[in-house]
């Protein structure tokens, strides 16, 4: 007698909205700020400058990631609306029609033709919308837009990951800010991308060396100008 196993599977793909907009939050935070901060040190502003170029970076940082995600993902969720409304009067107009392109995209998968549009036609009669969403568009309730989610967890996260270099301002001495903040900012990087890694499932050291590597090469590139033009000025 065969027996059935009930067991819960945890997928992490229902975290993709919020997630790459909190991991994209924090990295920009982080880079950009800490970035802003080595360049103005290295033109040899004074370290009260260097704070408060960093906490405008920081608000303006925040604003722009906020307004930047929310317009990026409006746009996905207007082309969205536009295709299920679409979808909504192809329903309407020829739902013959429809049926047989569902069935015929579940033959495409493997599905014999007969029990495709059986399945079909069992779809169709509880949800035909959702049905043809799921299936025709690959539009689904985890990867449906979110503007305002996206919106509000990238200026949260870009602002908690803009303070860190700016703690470190405060807390490391005039005469070695740019290596404190650099490194500092570099293992929040690491760290960032390490659970990054763990919530989406992903490889933690490939992630980790991700971030670090395009972090320490947005303070050498940062470091460099700064200093050629603080001389030259």
């Amino acid at each position: 007698m065969t027996r059935l196993r009930l067991h819960p599977e945890s997928h992490l793909v229902s975290r993709i909205g919020w997630m790459r907009a909190a991991v994209l939050g924090a990295n920009d935070g982080i880079i950009s700020t800490a970035s802003l901060i080595v360049g103005v040190s290295a033109a040899a502003t004074t370290q009260h400058e260097v704070l408060i170029a960093g906490v405008a970076g920081l608000v303006g940082g925040a604003m722009s990631m906020a307004a930047g995600e929310y317009v990026s993902v409006s746009s996905q969720s207007d082309t969205e609306g536009a295709d299920l409304a679409r979808e909504r009067r192809e329903l309407r107009d020829n739902p013959v029609l429809e049926l047989d392109e569902l069935a015929e995209i579940y033959v495409k998968r493997g599905v014999d033709q007969a029990l495709a549009r059986q399945v079909a036609q069992q779809l169709m009669a509880k949800d035909a919308l959702s049905a043809h969403a799921h299936d025709e568009l690959g539009i689904s309730e985890i990867t449906a837009a979110r503007p305002v989610q996206a919106a509000l967890t990238s200026a949260v996260t870009f602002s908690v990951g803009a303070a860190m270099p700016l703690l470190m301002v405060v807390v490391s001495p005039a005469g070695a800010l740019i290596p404190v903040v650099a490194c500092a900012s570099l293992g929040f990087l690491a760290l960032l991308g390490a659970i990054g890694a763990q919530a989406g499932g992903a490889n933690i050291c490939r992630a980790t060396a991700r971030v670090t590597f395009w972090g320490a090469l947005a303070f050498g590139v940062t470091a460099g100008i700064g200093k050629i033009f603080g001389t030259i000025i």
